[in-house]
């Protein structure tokens, strides 16, 4: 009990909510995107529909290797993510190492909470953890994608007697595995947005919270009321 109460001394309280918001609005955020996503449309419901309908024309085709060379490039954006989060990962480690002198900078930043070294530390060490989860989704989304890859390169070739439920059974399948490729990196992409709304902390408890309330009207705008989604359902 006292180790607790030890625990929760380390910040003040409102340092406490601004970071447990943070984190309740992007694992809230996360499931209340995905119960939507069942009964309106949203991006990923939509270009996984078209994710589908590539996969059943590589049935159709006689050369592949655009769709192979597609599907490849694909898996190009979650490489690029996870080696710059990885850059990312070493600079905070770094800044844990100078503590001291990075604490003094951010006091020079105008509008910045003067903190002790201890509670920068536990910023840092939050923020790093985050990039930590956005490095493991992105590398999961590059051997997704590459899982992708092989069942198209696996499939029977175009004047194979396919049955229309063969085909149908093809698509869904690799449509599937194509469609949490994607998931998984959009799942990477929100921490990083989460990470920026975190950064606001650096400032104050106060502007952690207002970030994390912008972040997520941003992403909710973008998922279910962009003009990208009314261009792939129109």
């Amino acid at each position: 009990m006292s180790l607790t109460l030890d625990a929760l001394g380390l910040l003040p309280a409102i340092d406490w909510l601004a970071v447990v918001m943070l984190f309740a609005a992007w694992v809230g955020y996360a499931r209340f995107a995905g119960r939507l996503a069942g009964r309106r449309p949203s991006i990923l419901a939509a270009t996984n529909r078209v994710r589908r309908q590539w996969m059943w024309r590589t049935t159709t085709r006689e050369n592949r290797v655009v769709d192979g060379m597609v599907a490849q490039n694909l898996s190009t954006s979650p490489s690029f993510f996870a080696s710059t989060t990885i850059l990312i990962i070493g600079g905070l480690l770094a800044v844990l190492g100078t503590t001291d002198k990075a604490t003094e900078f951010v006091r020079e930043i105008p509008f910045a909470a003067r903190t002790s070294v201890l509670v920068f530390d536990v910023k840092v060490a939050v923020l790093t953890a985050i990039f930590v989860y956005a490095f493991f989704r992105f590398t999961w989304s590059m051997r997704q994608y590459s899982f992708g890859v092989l069942l198209v390169a696996a499939a029977p070739t175009h004047d194979h007697p396919w049955t229309d439920e063969e085909r149908d059974a093809f698509a869904e399948r690799a449509g599937r595995i194509m469609g949490l490729a994607a998931e998984t990196f959009n799942d990477g992409l929100r921490a990083y947005y989460m990470a920026f709304a975190l950064i606001a902390w650096f400032f104050s408890p106060w502007a952690c919270l207002a970030a994390t309330a912008f972040v997520v009207f941003v992403l909710y705008q973008r998922e279910f009321r962009s003009e990208v989604l009314a261009a792939l359902i129109g």
